[in-house]
C-alpha cells in the first residue's frame, strides 16, 4: 500500500532544497520575506511549479518575480545538485498570496473581536 505518491515525496525535498539555497541569496536581494509554500510535480516529474509568497511591498514582489525569472537556470541547477532524480524538473514560480489572506482575515477577526467588546 503506498501511502504518498513519487511525486509528492520529490517535491517536499525540492521545497526544502529551494528555501534552504535562496534563503541566503535572497536575502541580500529584497527587503521583504519570501517564502516558499508549496512545490508541485508533473507525474512524470519533469515539471515543477514553485509557490511562494511575499510579505512586503508591491514593488518587491515584482522584483522578486523578476528575480526568479532571471535565475530560474541557476536555482534550477543548485536543485539538480541536491536531487537524486534522472530529469531535473523545469522550474515556473508563481505567486501564492494564500499568507497575505491569512493575515487578512485574522485582522478582520481581531477588529470584529475588538468592537464587540466595547
Amino acid at each position: 500500500m503506498k501511502q504518498f505518491k513519487r511525486s509528492d515525496r520529490v517535491g517536499e525535498q525540492a521545497l526544502r532544497t529551494i528555501s534552504r539555497t535562496m534563503e541566503t541569496e535572497l536575502a541580500e536581494h529584497f527587503s521583504g520575506m519570501v517564502t516558499f509554500t508549496h512545490v508541485r510535480l508533473s507525474a512524470d516529474l519533469r515539471y515543477a511549479t514553485v509557490y511562494y509568497s511575499f510579505l512586503g511591498k508591491e514593488d518587491d514582489r515584482k522584483s522578486v518575480a523578476e528575480f526568479f525569472l532571471r535565475e530560474n537556470g541557476r536555482i534550477r541547477h543548485k536543485l539538480g545538485a541536491n536531487l537524486r532524480i534522472r530529469h531535473i524538473p523545469e522550474l515556473t514560480f508563481k505567486y501564492d498570496p494564500s499568507i497575505e489572506e491569512g493575515m487578512r482575515i485574522e485582522r478582520l477577526l481581531n477588529e470584529i473581536k475588538s468592537d464587540k467588546q466595547e
